[in-house]
């Protein structure tokens, strides 16, 4: 019942021209139309009748701004307390702007589009029938094709989510370079217009290349992508299905359809020929559809894990992510159990299969990959032991390691068949 009292005394000291000794006691930043106060001393508070609360965010109007208050005894950017205008992106400028093709590579987001260029050409070898194909011109022509495309695809996706979580990127990621400031804003928007568009033209405008997986991976990828981001759908609120959306993309529709774009395009299979749809080899290539549920599964768990750091931006912007509704250690210890139950279970089932491949290099080959898979799980879980979840810097390192075992797991899926 004194919380209530605390926070309007607050808001009364801060009003008050005499203030300077009370609210020393406080960092403060803005951005926005928000203003954001971190105690430094702390009290403690209950939620929900008999839970600690890590945090307690309060909303009042105090001269037409929206002020935000952040009370907490436990800092979830932890030991180093790097100063409140770091993590909130304050209104500091600085004079260093780096050059326009920085920043699109900074815009781009390295680490995703990365993802994508490997994952294209592991999936066409895993596709072709042996692999001394895959490196003919053919190959290379339709590979090079759908790459490009994916790329400005990707782009697309990541910008278009920057985009509409500029505000909340002022907090949970202050220095990318729209919540920075480096990039305009209607300069992204032309970007990502740009890169849609020439995907999408790309899709349907060669008679050859433009196959029906290559329509389904881009196409789809963009209706997805668009409604994760944009309203009135929003779906990244909703953590069920923002969850889908990204299995779908991540999982069924890259896989499976840049695996039908190689068959049809790079290894001339019939274009109509039974077999090579998107929907049939999903379903009865084991290839495909191994390769898809993998990635769609370790594609939750890089993308709730994402979600981790950002508990802060997402609750004050009513972004109802699994890590704002469960909380970040729970989220943390769910996504590492699932990734070294994944990678066990892969791996386990690989070692099987060697045993009943057909000749001796095939066996080889997928027993090297499902050593390497149970030592990708064990990794998991060394590496996560000293992460503390509500440390965002801890979490931020942990979830680009997870990246870095993403990029290994498609180096060698061609090796599995």
């Amino acid at each position: 019942m004194l919380q209530p009292l605390i926070h309007a005394a607050i808001l009364l000291l801060l009003n008050c021209e005499h203030a300077a000794g009370f609210t020393s006691l406080f960092r403060t930043a803005t951005y926005g139309r928000h203003k954001i106060l971190w105690n430094n001393a702390p009290f403690k508070s209950k939620v929900n009748g008999d839970s600690p609360a890590s945090e307690i965010i309060q909303s009042a109007n105090a001269d037409h701004d929206e002020l935000v208050i952040i009370s907490q005894f436990n800092d979830p950017y932890g030991k180093t307390d790097p100063p409140i205008e770091s993590l909130y992106g304050a209104d500091k400028e600085s004079s260093y702007k780096p050059p326009f093709p920085v920043v699109l590579w900074r815009f781009t987001r390295p680490h995703t589009l990365i993802g994508s260029a490997v994952a294209i050409p592991s999936i066409s070898l895993l596709a072709s029938p042996e692999y001394a194909i895959f490196f003919t011109k053919q190959s290379m022509a339709a590979l090079l094709y759908a790459a490009v495309p994916s790329l400005l695809m990707n782009l697309y996706i990541t910008g278009l989510n920057q985009i509409t979580d500029v505000e909340i990127d002022k907090i949970n990621k202050p220095d990318l370079v729209l919540a920075k400031g480096d990039l305009k804003k209607s300069t992204a928007i032309a970007v990502v217009t740009t890169a849609c568009v020439v995907s999408l033209i790309m899709s349907v405008i060669h008679p050859f290349f433009s196959t029906s997986g290559l329509q389904v991976a881009l196409w789809g990828s963009f209706i997805f992508g668009t409604m994760y981001s944009l309203p009135p759908f929003r779906m990244k609120r909703h953590p069920l299905f923002a969850a889908f959306c990204i299995v779908a993309v991540r999982g069924t529709i890259i896989n499976a359809g840049f695996y039908s774009h190689a068959l049809t395009s790079a290894f001339c299979t019939t274009r109509n020929a039974l077999g090579t749809g998107v929907l049939s080899c999903f379903l009865h290539d084991w290839k495909c559809s191994s390769s898809s549920i993998f990635f769609g599964i370790f594609a939750i768990v890089i993308a709730l894990m994402k979600d981790v750091p950002d508990a802060v931006g997402d609750r004050i912007f009513n972004i109802r992510s699994f890590t704002v509704k469960i909380g970040q250690k729970r989220v943390f210890r769910m996504t590492k159990n699932l990734l070294t139950l994944l990678f066990a279970v892969v791996g386990t089932a690989l070692l099987q299969r060697a045993t009943t491949a057909e000749t001796v290099v095939v066996s080889a080959r997928r027993g090297l990959v499902g050593i390497g898979c149970l030592i990708a799980g064990w990794s998991t879980r060394r590496e996560a032991e000293d992460v503390d979840a509500e440390d965002s810097g801890e979490v931020y390192s942990y979830y680009m390691y997870l990246w870095k075992l993403f990029y290994l797991s498609y180096f060698a899926l061609p090796f599995i068949k």
